[in-house]
């Protein structure tokens, strides 16, 4: 197996992998050999070369920075319609209280790239069901206000 690899850049470095077929095969038996293309493959891999940049004590940092928030009651100050409920669909819930349940920025001790990092459940009332229906929705800080 021949293996040729590009110059590494900072962040990904690209790898060129040939692998050569057998050279005596032949073509289901009509002899001859098959053709150049089919026995040269070429596969193109992205390999990374850095590793997550924040530190553990960062980590550490945002995880006590948030801990606190866990468990607080909010409203939702910003126009936002939800359409993930199915007993409730085109949901507006501005106006709505909710408990912030999770801080989804930090995963598994690593900082990850959440868009809405706050998880806060919802109970909301609907007229064809018997209790309130429980909900969760992703939010950033900026879209509720603290109550307690």
């Amino acid at each position: 197996m021949a293996t040729t690899m590009a110059p590494p850049s900072t962040s990904t470095s690209s790898v060129l992998f040939l692998r050569r077929l057998p050279a005596p095969a032949t073509r289901g038996g009509l002899g001859g050999p098959l053709p150049r293309a089919s026995r040269l493959r070429t596969t193109r891999l992205q390999v990374s070369l850095t590793s997550d940049v924040s530190s553990a004590s960062d980590v550490a940092e945002e995880e006590a920075e948030h801990a606190p928030k866990i468990g607080k009651r909010v409203r939702v100050t910003a126009p936002l319609r939800v359409y993930h409920v199915v007993k409730a669909p085109d949901l507006d819930i501005q106006g709505l209280e909710g408990v912030i349940k999770q801080y989804v920025g930090v995963w598994k001790g690593k900082r990850i790239t959440a868009n809405f990092p706050f998880k806060v459940e919802f109970q909301v009332a609907v007229e064809t069901q018997p209790k309130p229906v429980k909900l969760f929705v992703h939010l950033r800080e900026d879209e509720f206000e603290y109550i307690d």
